[in-house]
């Protein structure tokens, strides 16, 4: 696997640890819709969050939220869209769809994590 993959899978991974010590339930990783990818579904409470991990080794080039592009915000809107009719029985009306991004970089020999809850909104 290339290293880029190898920091993305270890990014994911930190991601899902995080979001499990702050009490969220991962529902699936990965999910695929034609050409959209979730990387995360998690729920806490009556909150459905999709979240989009981005994983960096430096901020030489920005942050790593700076890498969520409309494009991919269109894609994700689609898979989630899919996701949700095909499961709709298991959902109540009451459910509240979030749109997050974990965005993780390398810092001396840790990584910071920071959780950005309603990135952004499907419009």
């Amino acid at each position: 696997m290339a290293e880029h993959n190898d920091l993305g899978k270890l990014g994911e991974d930190l991601a899902v640890a995080h979001l499990e010590e702050n009490d969220y339930k991962i529902i699936e990783r990965n999910y695929v819709f034609q050409k959209a990818e979730i990387d995360i579904i998690a729920q806490k409470g009556s909150i459905l969050a999709i979240i989009e991990v981005k994983t960096r080794s430096s901020l030489d080039f920005g942050s790593p939220q700076d890498f969520v592009k409309p494009k991919k915000i269109q894609l994700l809107i689609k898979a989630v869209n899919a996701y949700i009719n095909d499961r709709e029985k298991d959902y109540c009306e009451d459910i509240e769809i979030r749109f997050d991004i974990v965005a993780i970089h390398k810092n001396s020999e840790s990584f910071a994590i920071e959780h950005l809850t309603d990135a952004f909104y499907h419009f």
